[in-house]
């Protein structure tokens, strides 16, 4: 083999995986679902109450339009909560209230910009 042909043999090695790792890099970001980055009340934080203001901040863009709250209560019922107006399109602002000492469960579901429905649970504590 000619030092020339060695050479474009390694450089095309070089191109095809830095290929493979651009590829591998970007595939988890492009089917990325919606993922909470902040939350207040953060996991198994104790607010005071009764009303407790909720904010959730996620790694993506988010259709507040099509997302709910769900409010799981000490008794094990469930209680909607209100969405506020979004005004940034990665968070969702809302407040829930009269809500007596205990064991909550916040649960939400969101449509992310990736078209992904995302879902989860934060329980917290009202004292």
């Amino acid at each position: 083999m000619t030092p020339f042909k060695h050479t474009r043999n390694l450089i095309s090695a070089w191109i095809v995986a830095f290929g493979l790792m651009t590829a591998l890099y970007l595939a988890p970001r492009s089917f990325a679902h919606a993922i909470i980055m902040e939350a207040i009340p953060a996991q198994n934080d104790t607010v005071t109450g009764p009303d407790v203001f909720i904010v959730l901040k996620f790694n993506s863009r988010i259709d507040g339009a099509r997302s709910r709250l769900t409010l799981v209560l000490p008794s094990k019922s469930t209680r909607s909560v209100t969405l506020d107006k979004q005004d940034s399109p990665d968070k969702l602002k809302a407040r829930a209230t009269g809500l007596a000492a205990g064991g909550y469960v916040l649960r939400w579901q969101v449509l992310a910009s990736d078209g992904h429905i995302s879902r989860g649970e934060i329980p917290f504590n009202v004292r």
